[in-house]
């Protein structure tokens, strides 16, 4: 598997506002799918760095047999949601910011012939490659749309699980985000995924910095941020289970030298210790008795 460490990156200095955010990360994130659909791996993220420190080893052997290998590449996940959804045959999921699709392959075959399995994703670099994956795969079960995780172009209850793998610290409204969530869920509804969540705050600097979004971490909510926010959509039964910490040397994989500099060994440290995998679940409140 071939990496291409510097495809993608440029300086990722500081932001102005999250529009400059979001055309960012969207920019990188075509590059992925771009470097994936040519056969190499590439960052998303940090002035010509991989995220490897982030994506390695989500998933098994097992699970990844038969799945176009394009599908992997693209992969920018930080844990495998499947493991928390636990997915049944004949229902219906949604992947916000879906990429190369592999969750979306993934979750078709769980919830079988009579389940559907929805994804979504703003860039079209990635629509393009997971609809070209999901052909290969052989996916009759699987449809992608192209939106924002802002505004589900789906219909209200709609859907029994949301899944997400590492996306939703991307965006700069997450309110928004939860509440379309809940909207699109049927009653009892189940949202499971998995993100970057941050233990304690993190510098200015680090929060500013463009590359750091895309990494995903500057835009990581705290973990009693996550559960506060999934309280005040509707969702009951919150819940943040770390499940992976990272090392000084993943952390200074992420930033980069631009931001080294800025912050010193003491700044990378911290930043070190401030952001995790984890897995969030909540439920939305099921119907009441007759």
């Amino acid at each position: 598997m071939a990496e291409n460490k510097c495809g993608c990156c440029g300086s990722g200095g500081g932001t102005t506002g999250s529009d400059d955010i979001k055309s960012y990360v969207k920019e990188k994130y075509g590059q992925v799918a771009v470097n994936a659909a040519a056969g190499s791996q590439s960052s998303c993220g940090c002035s010509c760095t991989s995220k490897d420190a982030i994506t390695r080893d989500l998933y098994s052997e097992a699970e990844i047999a038969g799945l176009p290998v394009e599908a992997l590449l693209a992969s920018m996940g930080c844990a495998n949601p499947l493991a928390l959804a636990e997915l049944r045959p004949g229902e219906v999921v949604l992947d916000l910011g879906s990429g190369g699709g592999i969750d979306v392959l993934l979750s078709a075959k769980r919830v079988g012939p009579t389940g559907k399995a929805y994804g979504l994703d703003m860039t079209d670099e990635m629509l393009d490659l997971a609809r070209r994956n999901q052909r290969e795969a052989g996916a009759d079960n699987v449809e992608f749309l192209k939106g924002e995780i802002e505004s589900v172009p789906l219909p209200d209850s709609s859907v029994d699980v949301i899944i997400s793998n590492c996306v939703i610290n991307l965006s700069t409204d997450k309110d928004r985000v939860l509440a379309e969530a809940f909207r699109v869920l049927k009653a009892g509804g189940r949202f499971a995924v998995a993100d970057i969540v941050l233990t304690k705050p993190i510098s200015d600097a680090a929060q500013k910095h463009l590359a750091l979004w895309a990494g995903c971490v500057a835009g990581a909510l705290r973990i009693d941020e996550y559960k506060a926010k999934l309280a005040g959509a509707g969702f009951t039964g919150a819940e943040v289970e770390v499940v992976k910490t990272y090392s000084v040397e993943d952390a200074r994989s992420l930033v980069g030298d631009e931001l080294i500099d800025q912050l010193g060994d003491k700044g990378i440290e911290e930043l070190m210790g401030a952001f995790v995998s984890a897995f969030v679940r909540a439920e939305k409140p099921g119907r009441c008795c007759p």
